[in-house]
C-alpha cells in the first residue's frame, strides 16, 4: 500500500517509498529510457539511486517528485518531478519517464495532467515549463496535448547516442486564470 496525492482514471501520483528505489535503479541504466534523459551516457550505481531517494525525500520546497502508478494493478510505472520549484515567481520545470513496457498507452499524458493540477493548484504556481529533445516525438506529443507551447529552442544543443547533436525545446504552460 502506498499513499496516493491525486488519482486519474489511468494512474495516480503517490508519494514515492523506499521499495521504488530498485525499480529506479533498473530503469535509469536502461538506454531506452535514458536516452532522451540528462546525461544518457550515466551509469548509476544501486548506492546513487538510495542517495537520490534520501535527497528528494529531505528537499521539499524546491522539488515535488512522485511515483506514477497504474490503477489497475497498483504498480509503479514511472516517476513525475516538479523541479527548480520558484515559489517567489510562480514557476517549476516538468521532467518524467515511463517504463518502456508502458510507453505509448496514455499514461504519461495523465500523468503530466496530474502533475499540472499539484503544480497549479496546491503549489499555487503560475507556470509550468519542460525541456524536451526534438527527436523525442512521444514526450513532445504529451506536453501537446496537455496545453503546453513551444516557446524556445536552443540548436543542437545536446548530443544524443544514435541522434547527433540535436535541439533542445522549451515549452510552457499557464494556468488558466
Amino acid at each position: 500500500m502506498r499513499p496516493i496525492v491525486l488519482r486519474g482514471d489511468l494512474v495516480s501520483l503517490s508519494v514515492p517509498v523506499r521499495d521504488d528505489v530498485r525499480k529506479v535503479w533498473f530503469w535509469f541504466n536502461d538506454r531506452s529510457i535514458r536516452l532522451f534523459l540528462t546525461a544518457p551516457e550515466e551509469v548509476f550505481f544501486f548506492e546513487d539511486e538510495m542517495e537520490w531517494y534520501e535527497r528528494i525525500r529531505k528537499v521539499k520546497e524546491r522539488e515535488k517528485v512522485f511515483s506514477i502508478v497504474e490503477n489497475s494493478t497498483s504498480s509503479l510505472i514511472g516517476f513525475i518531478g516538479l523541479h527548480r520549484i520558484n515559489h517567489r515567481d510562480g514557476h517549476a520545470e516538468l521532467g518524467y519517464f515511463i517504463a518502456r513496457e508502458h510507453w505509448g498507452k496514455g499514461y504519461g499524458s495523465e500523468a503530466v495532467n496530474l502533475a499540472l493540477v499539484y503544480a497549479f493548484e496546491w503549489l499555487n504556481l503560475r507556470k509550468v515549463y519542460a525541456r524536451v529533445y526534438e527527436p523525442n516525438v512521444a514526450s513532445i506529443r504529451v506536453l501537446e496535448k496537455n496545453g503546453f507551447e513551444l516557446v524556445g529552442r536552443l540548436r543542437k544543443h545536446h548530443h544524443v547516442p544514435g541522434y547527433g547533436f540535436v535541439d533542445e525545446l522549451i515549452f510552457e504552460r499557464f494556468r488558466e486564470e
